[in-house]
């Protein structure tokens, strides 16, 4: 039990959670103040919330959380869509998870809301590691390994 917990609590996932509770944090206070503050209309505020929030998402995974190395234009705009594909497709997993499992299974709907969440986190944390942000590659004793392992994967 030790070893599970030692791989999973890494200088990466720490760092993955405190940021998704920061996004939390932008997306509410940016949708209250545009709601309470401004008198924007609650889904149109609660639209920009989000949209701001997952910028936010973006910048921070992009290097205070992966370590990214894309260098080029090019290659920054590919990372920045395969962000928002990996994240347009876990807000389709969690619309339809609230649906079939509050709307058709009736499963109570605090119960299916944070179940859900906690499997769209996982998920958004695997696409972004593995899909959306770019590592450089370095040969070490006739195998590739992340050059960033050192960092990301040390115990906390």
């Amino acid at each position: 039990m030790e070893q599970i917990i030692k791989k999973l609590c890494t200088r990466e996932t720490i760092s993955y959670l405190i940021f998704g509770i920061l996004t939390t944090l932008v997306n509410i206070v940016i949708s209250a103040i545009l709601a309470k503050a401004f008198q924007v209309e609650g889904n149109l505020a609660s639209t920009i919330g989000i949209i701001i929030s997952i910028l936010f998402a973006y910048f921070t995974n992009r290097k205070m959380v992966f370590n990214s190395t894309a260098e080029t234009a090019k290659e920054k705009w590919a990372e920045f869509l395969k962000f928002i594909l990996g994240r347009s497709f876990t807000m389709v997993i969690e619309m339809a998870g609230v649906f079939l499992f509050y709307t058709i299974l009736h499963v109570e709907y605090i119960i299916t809301k944070v179940s859900i969440t906690v499997v769209v986190v996982i998920l958004n944390f695997f696409i972004s590691k593995f899909f959306a942000f770019k590592t450089k590659k370095v040969k070490e004793q006739g195998s590739e390994i992340n050059e960033e392992n050192n960092d990301n994967h040390t115990s906390i």
